[in-house]
């Protein structure tokens, strides 16, 4: 009797086991991982795909985990279109950067990603940008790297606001000096406006020394009005009349015009006819033609161009392109960057 009752002591121990056993497996196979992976996407047309992470909700710091997703590519677009510069060539981008923002779609965190790689990718030795505010530009400060180094300020009083930010390679460019001017009947007065302008408005330049070269010349950078056709024609004039006081060391003019380029606008007939600058997308090398101002949507081939490079007839344009970058539909602006390839005299 009591080996009798051993003997269902042990069956009963063992079936318990594997029923705790058998429940545990069932467990296991239906229980959710803790954190799902990063979303793949396709990166542009022959590179491997790329790990794009969402983003923080909130504006992400320079150095912050969050912007580090999209990859360069391995080419740049103005080396697939002209090939590899020579040392002389100086390789200069107008981008309007659309302002940080924590509005989705198209928030900064968003951004941000698409723009580091853009940028790693072509390395200009100069960029004028514009609309770009402090935290904003100091991330992409941070993405270039320690070669590059900025200059500007915000054009509101007491330095707020958005920035006409030059950013330039120093390992290239040795800066001389640099100011700024606000283009108003007072430019000399921080944040001043007139002409009924919509915004302040400004312009940051500077005096740079080739270190390849040897050469120097000015680099200028702008953002016209964006609703007062009086505003910007009064700014064209102005800009053009302190252009002349840099001659006759060449100049380089980066901007958002906010004026189609072409003979029925009187800003850009200004700045091409009346000041002489020459348009550096008058080059027989350059890429397809689009609509600078795209606002995330579809491009519009041989659109309104609205944003320029222009210089002094004595630099010479080797290419121009308008760029079109993107990783899986997203821009890095609502405006496509400007770039040109230039020879500068020595």
């Amino acid at each position: 009797m009591q080996k009798r009752g051993m003997r269902v002591l042990i069956l009963t121990t063992l079936a318990v086991l594997c029923l705790t056993a058998a429940v545990a497996a069932v467990a296991q196979r239906l229980a959710v991982p803790a954190s799902a992976p990063a979303s793949s996407v396709a990166a542009p047309t022959g590179e491997p795909p790329v790990s794009v992470s969402a983003g923080p909700s909130s504006l992400p710091t320079s150095g912050s985990a969050s912007a580090s997703v999209a990859g360069p590519p391995s080419v740049s677009a103005m080396d697939r279109l002209a090939g590899p510069g020579s040392p002389a060539d100086l390789d200069v981008m107008s981008f309007n950067l659309r302002y940080a923002s924590l509005d989705r779609p198209n928030s900064w965190a968003e951004r941000r990603p698409v723009t580091r790689a853009l940028l790693t990718a072509e390395r200009p030795d100069l960029i004028g940008t514009q609309e770009g505010l402090a935290i904003q530009l100091r991330d992409i400060e941070s993405d270039l790297g320690a070669d590059y180094d900025r200059i500007g300020v915000g054009r509101d009083p007491g330095g707020l606001s958005e920035h006409m930010e030059i950013f330039y390679n120093r390992t290239r460019l040795h800066l001389l000096r640099y100011s700024h001017f606000w283009l108003s009947e007072t430019p000399d007065v921080p944040g001043s406006t007139s002409w009924n302008s919509h915004r302040v408005r400004m312009v940051t330049w500077a005096l740079f020394e080739d270190r390849q070269t040897g050469g120097r010349f000015y680099a200028v950078n702008t953002h016209l009005d964006n609703v007062s056709e009086p505003a910007r024609r009064h700014s064209a004039e102005l800009i053009m009349n302190r252009l002349a006081a840099f001659a006759p060391v060449p100049i380089v003019l980066t901007g958002d015009f906010n004026s189609p380029a072409g003979p029925d606008s009187e800003v850009y007939r200004l700045l091409t006819v009346s000041a002489a600058l020459h348009d550096t997308w008058d080059t027989p090398r350059r890429g397809p033609a689009w609509g600078t101002i795209h606002n995330y949507d579809p491009l519009i081939p041989d659109g309104e161009r609205d944003d320029w490079i222009l210089t002094t007839p004595d630099v010479s344009a080797q290419a121009a392109l308008m760029n079109p970058y993107q990783v899986a539909g997203q821009f890095p602006s609502d405006h496509l960057p400007i770039q040109a390839r230039l020879r500068l005299p020595t």
